[in-house]
Order: C-alpha cells, then sequence, then structure tokens
C-alpha cells in the first residue's frame, strides 16, 4: 500500500475498459450499483412489511444474508473512481463530492420529513418538526446517512493524500475502527466507523479490483466456482451467529464485495441482466426517491388485505419502491421539477460539466 503518485493514482484506463458501454460506463461496475440499490431497498421494505405485519416472511433470509457486504461494497464501488479526480482543486473537488451530496441531502431530508411530519409531530409536537429538521443536519435522516457521510469521505480522502499521511496508516486505522466496534447511537460516527474502510481501500485498490473483474471475465467457471464457496461460507457465518465478530465482519465485507464485483461481471456478460444495470445507472435516483413509494405500497397492501404472505408483499414492495423511484424521475424529466434528481446552476460553486444527471460514485 505504497502511496501512489499522480500517475499510479489514476486507474488505469485499460483496465476500465472492460465491459465498458458505448456510453463510456462500464458494465459490470453500473451492474454492481444496481444490486446494491436493490439490496438497499430490499432491505427497508422487508423490515416495514415485517414490523407492520408482525412477523416475518422469506424475504429476512435473503436480507440477512446480505447483510455482511451490502453496504461494504456499496461504499467500496463508490470509491473506485476517486483517483481520477482526487488531485483537482478543492474549489472543483468540493462542488463535485461535497456540495453535489449535500444538495440531494438537503433536498430530500426535507421532502421526507414533510411526508413524516405527522407522525414526529405526534411525538414532538408540531412545535418539535422545525428541531428534528435542525437535527438531521448532525443526525442523519432516514434512509439517507448514506450521501450523508460520501462527502466526509471525499473530503477526509483527499485531506489525508494532501498532507501525505501514509496510505497504509490510513487503511489501518480505518479497519481498526470498523473492527472495534463502535456504537455510539449516532449514525454519522458509527457508520463512519464501519464503513469508511471499504471506501478508502476502493480508492487505494482500484487498479486490483479492476484486475479482479478482469480474470472474472476471463474465467467465468472458476469465478462461478469461487462463489458458490463464498456463498455457502458467509451463509454458514451469518445464520450460524458469527458474522458480526470483529474480524470476522470485516473480512466477511470485503469477501461479499468481491463476490458482487465477479457477479456483477458475470452478469454483464448477457443482456438477461440489463434491468440491473439501468438501477445502477441510476441508483442515486432509486436512492432518494424509493421511500415514497415504498411506503405508499406497503400501506395499500397492508391495508387492502389482498395479499397475506408477508414474502410475497416484501418483494411487491421492493419492486415498486424501484420502479416508482424511476418513474418518479421519468416523469419530471425536463420539467422545473428535474432540480429533485439533478442540481440546478445555482447550486453550483465551480463550472458545470456538460449537463447530465452525476451518478452517487
Amino acid at each position: 500500500m505504497a502511496t501512489p503518485t499522480t500517475e499510479t493514482a489514476r486507474i488505469d484506463a485499460s483496465r476500465t475498459d472492460t465491459l465498458r458501454t458505448d456510453a463510456g460506463r462500464v458494465d459490470w461496475v453500473d451492474t454492481a450499483k444496481g444490486l446494491c440499490i436493490i439490496m438497499v431497498v430490499m432491505l427497508h421494505s422487508t423490515f416495514g412489511v415485517e414490523a407492520a405485519a408482525g412477523r416475518e416472511g422469506f424475504l429476512h433470509v435473503v436480507v440477512a444474508f446480505a447483510k455482511p457486504f451490502r453496504m461494504p461494497d456499496f461504499f467500496l464501488i463508490s470509491g473506485l473512481f476517486l483517483a481520477r479526480v482526487i488531485d483537482r482543486d478543492w474549489r472543483t473537488y468540493t462542488d463535485r463530492k461535497v456540495v453535489h451530496f449535500a444538495y440531494f441531502y438537503l433536498l430530500w431530508m426535507t421532502i421526507q420529513l414533510v411526508v413524516k411530519a405527522p407522525v414526529l409531530a405526534a411525538e414532538h409536537g408540531w412545535a418539535g418538526v422545525p428541531g428534528q429538521w435542525l437535527l438531521a443536519l448532525i443526525e442523519p435522516f432516514g434512509t439517507l446517512w448514506f450521501i450523508y457521510l460520501l462527502p466526509v469521505f471525499f473530503v477526509l480522502t483527499k485531506a489525508a493524500r494532501q498532507l501525505r499521511v501514509p496510505p497504509l496508516l490510513v487503511w489501518l486505522v480505518a479497519a481498526a475502527l470498523e473492527i472495534a466496534p463502535i456504537h455510539t447511537g449516532w449514525t454519522a460516527i458509527d457508520e463512519f466507523a464501519a464503513r469508511f474502510v471499504y471506501f478508502y481501500t476502493g480508492y487505494l485498490l482500484a487498479t486490483r479490483v479492476f484486475g479482479l473483474a478482469e480474470t472474472a471475465a476471463a474465467r467465468p467457471l472458476a469465478a462461478a466456482a469461487g462463489l458458490l464457496a463464498w456463498a455457502v461460507i458467509n451463509g454458514a457465518l451469518v445464520f450460524g451467529g458469527y458474522a458480526e465478530l470483529p474480524l470476522v465482519s470485516l473480512a466477511l465485507g470485503f469477501a461479499g464485495a468481491g463476490a458482487v464485483i465477479v457477479l456483477s461481471v458475470l452478469m454483464a456478460k448477457t443482456r438477461l441482466f440489463d434491468p440491473v444495470r439501468f438501477c445502477g445507472e441510476h441508483s442515486i435516483v432509486i436512492y432518494l426517491a424509493f421511500f415514497l413509494p415504498m411506503a405508499a405500497t406497503r400501506i395499500a397492501l397492508l391495508k387492502t388485505g389482498v395479499i397475506a404472505d408477508v414474502g410475497t408483499m416484501s418483494v411487491i414492495v421492493t419492486l415498486a419502491g424501484i420502479a416508482g423511484a424511476l418513474a418518479i424521475w421519468w416523469a419530471v424529466r425536463g420539467t422545473r421539477l428535474s432540480i429533485l434528481f439533478e442540481r440546478p446552476d445555482w447550486a453550483h460553486i465551480a463550472p458545470r460539466r456538460a449537463p447530465r444527471l452525476q451518478p452517487a460514485e
């Protein structure tokens, strides 16, 4: 883990050509992000339905299996392309990696708070609702903690590089924080401690991650066999009650992230999984908006009672959350409401690039 130079810190373009699309994106990266966002929506959908129904469904097992690697992989993928931009000036870097996510966090935190205002008012009184908005500035609100933490990770990584802090030292400290583990009750602190090591690893070892993808693409049968072995081990540790032990959780996080990458490479070889890749291309859209159609569908299904099985209900709510978020995005494109998913000019502090939706990378 030697300190990356200006040259080696940038991902070799030939490595990112692996399964690249004609739009300049990398298929397996988008597929991996798609898997991650689907698992995130599945988690919230399943737990929401189960809490309301008072019993568990078959999807609970899938959610439990994915717990060790669901967020580690998301953060590792988010750090993959950081080496390409980390040496930009602070103004440009802050605009792309801090203001970008801060804009969406503040906007959608406010939307979520408005939607949940009656519930919050019942707990704290209407006078306490504005206080909940202020609290959300230091305690991530609802499902939005991922984009709350990303700017922190981006700034810390760039600062450590500019201060010439040895990457190995940064990684060891980050790993120690994950191993600890730390439970303060504050989401930002606890999730920072648990996740930064994966983000930093994605940044630091990006070329090796792309190398893993190349190997999986070249040897699909061996990759599939490795995935099977990983699934057995991950399942045994999760359902045996060992997955959250110190060191074990770190190992499972990295192993699971690697497995998702390998699986994504295999999935990207066929058009059959294009919907998953599409979800990855628009992961920030789904992440920001899924709570609205998810909650609406859950309430409708529970009130009508048309479906009794909790597992089936959880699947429907998951699909509705994903499809509903994409439908909202599609409906507002080209309208004044497009600011829900695209930053307007006034929300930039540096010159804009060609207009497009910036993914949550």
